[in-house]
């Protein structure tokens, strides 16, 4: 009898086939798609692989209308609706092929609510099954994945496929309705734009559009503030007077006046107080992301990423988690064992294993399917950069859970100043506990005061009033609107990082610190003045826990999908009533943002116009925004993304562009193309020119086989590999011009 097993991703299936097969598993071939034949006891099993989602869902057929609301949908081969999912069709093919020998099946996809839908979809439409066995793990170690075969469950974990079947449904009622209404009030004045707006980016975009227009009303404050720079007997002091904040400038300059010309002070009320700081909890998927920007600055999206990789990898276990625990059953002190092998980690596990208890400080939130993020023990070959320093940190931050508290020692006085008192203050680590543990990733101050007796004398070198004024709220960075959204409960774990991203390419926000844009603000303005429950983080909220409640078998999903089409049905009624207010305030706001995220500046030519970036059939490009009164036109590189800069070429004053490709630093450049700083003058331009003229040869110190020859591009002049695209070094020519602008322009 042959048993079938689906898997989540091909990565996955390999380490499955590694793990079950009793002798060396045979990998066989079917229009390029990988699968594997194993024996595990008596049973001959066949191990398959998807690629995610096999399947999406689509309005059904013969109800392909463009209007709204529809709810008529149906779930359909991911390859028959999107082109961008052309390749998954040889992995269902395969699937269905191989599901024909098969008598039992075993879904053995990514344990969580997408794993189950995933592997629903594969048994339900192309294996033509109702049910099948289900292995959970939470690592792809040879270990887990046994255990998890020789323990699966009989049936799906249909509360889990349940709610992901909900979810999904929600997720289409929501962005296909809102997005047609909103795009259809565009096509009601004549104009047209597609419009997206889901269930949850409406929520999220209002979270980040409510603090933006905070900052833009905030008003600022003055106040004062007094420093107090002066010696004890075993070294200097920074002191500040005790009322912190003076909002009444009389009242500081009454304090000044009061210690002008002092030359002393008298240290009192001395205090000195220890306190235990605790270890970091396990990771979660959310304190990871936030760990990781703050530590390298890797964006949420990217670190989960990052975070997949090393999971199918077998180095980590599944790290779309929402616990902060680490259960016994992990084995934990198994792991500790094995790091001891790894020369980086080795001494700190050990220190580890050496405790009488080795217990982690386990934090508050758990999750049902997987336990907090852990490493595997297993040791990497090699990792790239991004990888290693993920890795750390997971690492680190295992081993720093089961140490010691840190302990830290907090000295504080006073500074009698003619009867006005200054504090100082400063807080020292006295024992390092797990800090050592977690060594390049703790943020502390430090600041140890020195020592002081009750009477002692201060030596005053200088008393200073600062002007200072009160902030405006800070912008979201990437994992501070993670955070916000988890603590609002809106969107999953998985899926936050995600929403964040659609919002940039929807061009609702932009900027490193998250800024709404012009669109982004315009379309929450309008919606919450014509329809606010399309942006209401309450009722998304809402349903979030339904979800749940679906997940633990406490509700039926057809429920919870009735309730979400009664409520849509009303919030899309209203939504035609306003249609063309709404189109024009959209259509506006839409233009209002494209030209501010397309201008690169003042025309060259004829002054009176703006250069903007352009599409066309051949690409984008720079033209004047008075055409067809101004023809000025520039080129512009395909292969980027090109920002506007707000900065004009210091040699010729054409605007300078910011281009940005993948895993590359941005470059600036001059949009001109007789611009100085892309020739090469002196002894850089003669070697240049000798170059090309073959009167020099310079051998390609990457491939070795090509020359060198001179080259050039929008960003200025550049020795490249004659064998490109074989070989694709590329080498910057040193050049006093292209040294005016940015050191690094290519």
């Amino acid at each position: 009898m042959v048993e079938l097993i689906i898997c989540e991703k091909p990565q996955a299936a390999k380490k499955i086939a590694d793990a079950l097969a009793d002798g060396k598993p045979i990998k066989e071939n079917m229009n390029g798609v990988p699968y594997y034949k194993v024996t595990h006891g008596n049973n001959d099993i066949i191990i398959a692989s998807a690629v995610g989602h096999l399947y999406g869902l689509e309005q059904k057929e013969g109800n392909k209308k463009w209007s709204y609301p529809v709810f008529d949908i149906e779930w359909r081969p991911s390859h028959e609706t999107k082109k961008s999912s052309a390749f998954t069709k040889k992995y269902l093919n395969t699937i269905k092929k191989l599901c024909k020998e098969a008598k039992e099946f075993t879904v053995a996809t990514d344990y969580d609510i997408e794993g189950e839908v995933i592997g629903l979809n594969v048994i339900k439409y192309a294996c033509k099954r109702k049910d099948a066995a289900r292995m959970k793990f939470s690592t792809l170690t040879k270990d887990d994945l046994v255990k998890a075969y020789e323990n699966k469950s009989k049936t799906l974990d249909w509360g889990q496929a349940h709610a992901g079947e909900t979810r999904h449904f929600l997720d289409w009622y929501n962005g296909i309705n809102y997005s047609r209404a909103l795009t259809a009030a565009i096509k009601s004045i004549g104009r047209f734009k597609i419009m997206s707006i889901g269930r949850v980016q409406g929520p999220a975009l209002n979270t980040i559009v409510h603090r933006e227009k905070e900052i833009r009303a905030f008003r600022p404050e003055p106040y004062w503030q007094i420093e107090l720079l002066g010696k004890v007997k075993h070294g200097k002091i920074s002191a500040w007077h005790v009322k912190d904040k003076f909002w009444d400038k009389k009242e500081a300059d009454k304090v000044m006046e009061n210690v002008k010309a002092k030359k002393e002070g008298k240290t009192k009320d001395i205090e000195t107080s220890q306190f235990k700081q605790s270890p970091p909890t396990p990771f979660d998927l959310t304190t990871l992301q936030t760990e990781t920007y703050r530590c390298h600055k890797i964006p949420p999206k990217t670190t989960l990423e990052l975070a997949q990789e090393l999971y199918t990898s077998g180095y980590i276990s599944y790290p779309r988690t929402s616990s902060q625990q680490y259960p016994e059953s992990i084995k934990y002190k198994k792991i500790l064992s094995l790091l001891t092998k790894n020369k980086d980690y080795a001494e700190l596990s050990k220190k580890i294993l050496e405790r009488k208890e080795i217990i982690p400080n386990n934090g508050k939130k758990s999750d049902p399917a997987h336990p907090a993020i852990y490493p595997t023990g297993i040791i990497p070959s090699s990792l790239d950069q991004g990888l290693q320093k993920l890795y750390d940190i997971i690492i680190r931050r295992f081993l720093a859970t089961f140490a010691d508290p840190a302990v830290r020692e907090t000295n504080k006085f006073k500074i009698d100043v003619n009867t006005e008192l200054f504090l100082a203050k400063g807080t020292r680590t006295i024992e390092k506990g797990w800090h050592i543990f977690y060594g390049p990733y703790v943020n502390l101050e430090e600041q140890e005061l020195p020592k002081v007796n009750e009477g002692d004398k201060v030596n005053i070198n200088k008393i200073t009033m600062y002007d200072k004024e009160t902030q405006p709220p800070k912008r979201y960075t990437p994992a501070s609107i993670i955070r916000a959204l988890e603590k609002k409960n809106l969107g999953t774990k998985a899926t936050r990082a995600q929403i964040v991203d659609t919002l940039f390419q929807r061009g609702y926000v932009k900027g490193k610190t998250i800024e709404a844009t012009e669109l982004g603000i315009r379309t929450i303005e309008t919606l919450e003045k014509y329809s606010p429950k399309i942006i209401d983080d309450q009722l998304t909220s809402h349903f979030e826990k339904e979800m749940e409640e679906i997940r633990e078998n406490k509700k039926k999903g057809s429920d919870v999908l009735n309730e979400a089409k009664n409520e849509l049905t009303k919030i899309l009624t209203d939504l035609k009533a306003k249609e063309k207010e709404i189109g024009e305030e959209l259509h506006s706001a839409n233009i209002e943002t494209r030209d501010a995220m397309t201008t690169l500046g003042d025309c060259p030519n004829c002054k009176e116009g703006k250069l903007q970036i352009r599409k066309g059939k051949f690409g984008q490009f720079a033209a004047c925004n008075q055409y067809p009164e101004c023809k000025t036109t520039f080129s512009l590189p395909n292969n980027a993304m090109i920002k506007p800069s707000d900065k004009v070429c210091e040699i010729c004053n054409f605007p300078m562009l910011l281009t940005i490709k993948r895993k590359k630093q941005p470059m600036l450049f001059c949009l001109n193309p007789k611009c100085k700083s892309k020739h090469l003058d002196g002894e850089a331009g003669e070697k240049a020119k000798a170059i090309a003229n073959g009167e020099i040869e310079k051998p390609c110190p990457k491939c070795k086989d090509g020359k060198l020859v001179l080259r050039k591009s929008i960003y200025g002049a550049f020795l490249g590999c004659g064998r490109y695209p074989k070989c694709k070094y590329t080498e910057q020519i040193d050049n006093e011009n292209n040294n005016k602008n940015e050191p690094n322009q290519k």
